[in-house]
C-alpha cells in the first residue's frame, strides 16, 4: 500500500490544479483508487459541486491506477471520458474505481511487448451520504514515451 499523504502530494505536484481543488487521495494500490474533493472551493454559481471538479476527481483516478504498472518509461494517458451527472452534489464528493487483476496483467504484458495498451475504468462519484452524483466511463492508455 502507498503512503496516501505522499500520493496526494505527488498528485498536487504533477497536476497543480488538483491541489487547488483540495483533492485528497483516499486509496491507491494496484487495481484500486479513490480520491475526494471537499465542498469548497468546488462549488458553482448556485451552490452545488462544480461539474468540472466532479469530472476531474473521477478522471484523475486513471493516473493513479496507471502509476502501478511496471513498464519503464510508461505513463497513463486519458483518451476519452464520458460522464453522467445523476444528481447535484451538495457535499464533498468521493470517486472510486477498480481495474481487475486480469486487465492489469493484460495491460502490463501488452505495454511491455508493444509500448502501449488501452484500458477502461468505470467510476462512481458519491456524496457524503453515499448517493451517486456522477458516473464516468474512462478510456485510458498506458504508453511508453520516448
Amino acid at each position: 500500500m502507498t503512503d496516501l499523504s505522499e500520493q496526494t502530494a505527488h498528485v498536487h505536484a504533477v497536476v497543480p490544479i488538483l491541489g487547488a481543488m483540495g483533492l485528497e487521495v483516499l486509496e491507491a494500490e494496484p487495481g484500486r483508487a479513490a480520491a475526494r474533493i471537499p465542498t469548497a472551493p468546488n462549488v458553482n454559481h448556485f451552490g452545488v459541486a462544480y461539474a468540472g471538479s466532479l469530472f476531474s476527481v473521477a478522471e484523475m483516478l486513471g493516473g493513479i491506477i496507471g502509476g502501478f504498472f511496471d513498464v519503464p518509461g510508461a505513463v497513463p494517458l486519458v483518451k476519452r471520458l464520458e460522464i453522467d451527472f445523476t444528481r447535484p452534489a451538495m457535499t464533498a464528493a468521493t470517486a472510486r474505481t477498480t481495474l481487475s487483476e486480469e486487465d492489469r496483467a493484460r495491460v502490463q504484458a501488452e505495454t511491455a511487448a508493444n509500448g502501449k495498451s488501452n484500458f477502461e475504468l468505470l467510476t462512481e462519484v458519491t456524496d457524503e451520504a453515499g448517493e451517486v452524483v456522477a458516473r464516468t466511463h474512462g478510456f485510458y492508455q498506458l504508453r511508453v514515451l520516448g
